[in-house]
């Protein structure tokens, strides 16, 4: 059932946990949950602790609020999101944004695990999102608006922050000169409601569409977000290429596995990103 908890609620309780203002807020997917584990004087909170939250389900979510420091930058992270193919209404996907703004959070990452339909985008590859297509079928936002959150009609002409995209791009570029070895691409990220892995014929149909990337979530945050007049960054790391694309089945477990590969340049891109963000 949907929470009648205020978004106000969480924030509050959130704040006597963790008395220090929150600047920038970050949700993990499936297989990043690693990032956690790089913040300075983490304070965890479960998120059956936290009014309103909801419950992590998928394997890759640990179901926790990190609060902390990264380079000096306090953060909130939401290390496991809620899916709209869990069962949850959209109103409980996109809660946790809406603390974080009430929070007085100003900008947003947000990371998933996506499959590639972009062929120079392999398994191991990241994505910075430049914009996005909402084919779940259903906005966030339906509904009575809350004003206090941001207007009837807002727009989304940019959803993606452009000067936080040149930051991931200018760090990812520092890291590759330092010696690692990845990729990172640019594209739209196209979000259906799963739960199942699209066919074939779905994948040609949303290449036609201009997708580069699909996967199951990040667009209700980011709707919300945007709503709310919070600054968005989007990065996808690519787990697999997209159904009918490579010959082979999809399974969850290599997006857990690509995560554990890519954890270590994902980690070092998040921290440099952060810290310019912050500053």
């Amino acid at each position: 059932m949907p929470s009648t908890t205020n978004p106000r609620e969480a924030a509050e309780f959130i704040r006597s946990r963790f008395g220090e203002p929150i600047s920038t807020a970050v949700v993990l997917g499936s297989g990043l949950g690693a990032f956690a584990d790089e913040i300075e004087g983490a304070f965890r909170i479960p998120y059956e602790e936290i009014p309103g939250f909801a419950r992590s389900t998928v394997e890759g979510h640990a179901g926790q609020l990190v609060l902390g420091h990264i380079g000096g930058v306090n953060v909130a992270v939401q290390q496991g999101r809620f899916h709209f193919y869990e069962g949850y209404e959209m109103g409980q996907v996109i809660f946790p944004t809406r603390t974080f703004a009430c929070l007085g959070a100003k900008n947003l990452i947000l990371t998933n695990a996506a499959g590639s339909l972009n062929t120079d985008m392999k398994p191991g590859s990241l994505m910075v999102i430049t914009d996005h297509l909402n084919c779940m079928g259903v906005s966030p936002l339906r509904g009575k608006n809350d004003d206090s959150f941001g207007p009837r009609f807002p727009d989304m002409t940019r959803v993606y922050d452009r000067e936080f995209q040149e930051f991931a791009e200018e760090e990812a570029a520092a890291i590759a000169r330092s010696g690692a070895d990845f990729y990172l691409g640019r594209g739209v990220y196209c979000a259906l409601s799963g739960p199942t892995y699209e066919t074939p014929a779905e994948i040609r149909m949303y290449r036609l569409l201009g997708a580069d990337a699909v996967g199951m979530s990040t667009v209700p945050e980011a709707i919300a977000a945007r709503h709310a007049g919070l600054r968005v960054l989007g990065i996808s790391c690519i787990t697999n290429l997209g159904a009918g694309l490579s010959g082979e089945i999809i399974d969850h477990s290599e997006v857990m596995e690509t995560g554990e590969k890519v954890k270590g340049v994902f980690k070092e891109l998040l921290k440099r990103v952060i810290s310019r963000i912050g500053s």
